[in-house]
């Protein structure tokens, strides 16, 4: 894979998601249960999601950090829209267990179900927004912590295969509406992603035209 789609494409590479310096709440959660139980009825509520999105990609191969920047959109079920506007233009869709994407003048679509790699990816991204993810203690040991501001999970692959590609993933849920924040993706070698997520809107009326592969 070329710098640059390692760049702009992270989630593409979620099993080649180690330590970023970055605070973190250290306080454990007191009710993990409710925690879940509101994460669960959030998600039952909320039918779409729009938000932007800011990046920053730290790879040790390149001095400096790299940050991109753009748009996000979700719509149920499983209809994902990842747009980076800056500093290059690429576009993800996932919809109908497909995959596209969309770089400059180039086009191509994958089946889900033809690849190993976006079956992970696809359960992880969906995981993720809707929280499914945190019942998945068969590959993750997962921590809850929380400060006056977010609850944060932390999950460490259980297997040693996967660990040496993906030390943590380290989500971010606000206490406002239990919607993602942010995500942190750290690798085995050192790289780390940082996803942002800002201007969030809830329930608004994103047309599936949005998730087409157009």
């Amino acid at each position: 894979m070329t710098i640059k789609l390692r760049l702009i494409m992270p989630l593409a590479c979620a099993l080649f998601f180690l330590k970023v310096p970055a605070q973190v709440p250290d306080t454990p959660m007191k009710d993990i249960a409710g925690f879940k139980e509101k994460l669960v009825t959030m998600s039952s509520r909320v039918n779409t999601i729009e938000s932007d999105f800011v990046q920053v990609k730290n790879l040790s191969v390149l001095a400096n950090k790299i940050t991109s920047r753009g748009n996000f959109c979700y719509r149920k079920e499983n209809n994902i829209r990842w747009e980076y506007l800056q500093p290059y233009r690429y576009l993800i869709i996932i919809s109908n267990g497909k995959i596209f994407i969309k770089e400059d003048k180039s086009q191509k679509q994958y089946d889900i179900q033809s690849n190993k790699m976006f079956q992970e990816m696809n359960k992880f991204i969906s995981g993720c927004i809707q929280g499914d993810i945190l019942k998945n203690d068969k590959e993750f040991r997962v921590e809850y912590f929380e400060d006056d501001k977010n609850y944060f999970v932390s999950l460490v692959p259980h297997a040693e295969k996967m660990r040496e590609m993906l030390n943590e993933v380290q989500i971010w849920f606000s206490r406002n509406d239990l919607t993602v924040s942010r995500i942190t993706m750290i690798e085995a070698g050192g790289d780390y992603t940082k996803i942002e997520f800002t201007n969030k809107k809830l329930n608004t009326d994103i047309p599936l035209e949005k998730f087409s592969f157009k």
